[in-house]
């Protein structure tokens, strides 16, 4: 048998569908993506021995190719492209758990429909189920991955809205999306793309105006603040996160999320004495009160106090504040090693390295940032986002001054810190991450 010239070929080859087998789930399909009965795309011999056949040029209609996504899981543009190489074992990954996933969905899809001029409950609660995993899931997925799921969860959710005229159904579908953008706009930032992340904090935060759902309101505004400091827009962070913290309905972990922000929005600009005092609140801030974000769902959504932790060592270190760093920083990694593994974010647990490195570097302890650039290295690849490549990049920058020129160790840790920044966000990199205006000592 020839070599399959697509991977749509190679998934068909899988499932030994025929062409009358592939133009019937084509169908199927169509119906439940698009809904239209005679104004569905179809599909016939000739265009499927073009699309099968790698003679295709561009690729079909937008309808065909939501079609087609539901159909196998995967994205309509690397449906055309050639099999992945050793194609039967990477093929494969596609199809158990891409299967389940597809039969669950057209299972559900197939019994939402049989109700009547409303969504399901048990679709909606579904969706829910689906955006909490994909919060909770955040620090073990990869941010395209989760970029894919919440883009077909927030596409979901609104497709459920246009069926629907219970009102309850409505808000929670409007909460649900907006969610799922906020997860966007996080994995957005992840990969480098600033405009994206910001625009989808944005749409978040709409979401959370419309449905009267202030915690949602709160953490895209948070968004915006940190991504204003991480694309050069630092002069902005500040309102962001002052108008943040004006929302009602606020847990504590939000408040601490929120002060953690404004803090190192404020040493982003040199404001000692405000960081200070956004550090001071984001540590002190407690009690028991908790919302219907940061709290009963949490994992993206929440603040945990490594994460505060490593937060607030990223602000001393913009204060010049080396021991307080280094401890926050410490602080940070012990709290992650006493987690369950599933629990650690391999993320956060990078940016407390980097950020020990750097404490360590301001010290003038060499042997103990390349310690800490170890650490960095050893525990985080392929989870790098803008946050830790910043990071790297700070550092790569710092161990290239006079300070250290003709160290072999800091010569070796700067070009393996590089080389960590070269493969940023999977090759996916949209914009180059703004540089930290750590101390250059």
């Amino acid at each position: 048998m020839s070599k399959p010239k697509t991977l749509l070929k190679a998934l068909i080859d899988q499932r030994q569908w025929t062409w009358a087998d592939f133009e019937r789930e084509f169908a199927q399909a169509a119906e439940r993506v698009i809904g239209q009965g005679a104004r569905n795309p179809t599909v016939g011999e000739t265009q499927y021995r073009r699309w099968t056949g790698g003679r295709l040029r561009g690729l079909p209609s937008a309808e065909a190719c939501r079609v087609l996504q539901d159909m196998f899981g995967v994205e309509a543009s690397r449906l055309f492209k050639p099999p992945p190489q050793a194609s039967e074992s990477a093929v494969a990954q596609f199809d158990l758990e891409d299967e389940i996933a597809m039969t669950a969905r057209e299972a559900q899809d197939d019994a939402a429909a049989t109700a009547a001029s409303s969504v399901s409950d048990l679709t909606v609660d579904q969706l829910r189920d689906d955006v909490y995993a994909l919060a909770r899931g955040y620090s073990q997925e990869l941010p395209h991955v989760t970029w894919r799921k919440a883009k077909a969860l927030r596409e979901l959710a609104e497709s459920h809205r246009d069926r629907t005229a219970v009102p309850a159904q409505l808000q929670e579908l409007l909460v649900i999306a907006g969610q799922a953008s906020a997860l966007m706009s996080t994995a957005a930032f992840d990969l480098g793309s600033f405009d994206g992340a910001k625009r989808l904090a944005r749409t978040a935060a709409l979401y959370g105006e419309t449905a009267r759902f202030e915690p949602l309101q709160a953490y895209a505004a948070g968004n915006l603040a940190y991504i204003a400091y991480y694309s050069g827009e630092q002069s902005q962070a500040p309102a962001h996160a002052r108008r943040a913290l004006t929302y009602a309905g606020l847990g504590a972990t939000a408040m601490r999320r929120l002060h953690a922000i404004e803090a190192r929005a404020y040493g982003h600009l040199g404001d000692m004495q405000s960081a200070l005092r956004a550090l001071h609140l984001s540590q002190e801030t407690g009690g028991d009160r908790k919302d219907d974000l940061h709290d009963a769902v949490g994992g993206e959504f929440g603040f945990t106090p490594e994460r505060l932790a490593m937060s607030n060592a990223s602000t001393a270190l913009l204060l010049g504040d080396g021991p307080t760093a280094e401890s926050a920083a410490l602080r940070a990694l012990e709290l992650m090693a006493a987690l369950p593994p599933r629990q650690r974010s391999p993320e956060v647990f990078g940016k407390a390295a980097a950020d020990l490195a750097m404490a360590r570097l301001l010290s003038n302890n060499l042997a103990g940032a390349a310690e800490a650039i170890e650490t960095m290295l050893s525990t985080v690849s392929p989870h790098r986002g803008t946050g830790l490549v910043t990071r790297a990049m700070t550092l790569r920058r710092v161990l290239a001054q006079r300070h250290w020129h003709g160290t072999a160790m800091a010569a070796d840790l700067g070009e393996r810190l590089e080389e960590f920044a070269r493969f940023y966000g999977q090759g996916q990199l949209v914009s180059p991450p703004y540089e930290s205006p750590v101390l250059d000592a």
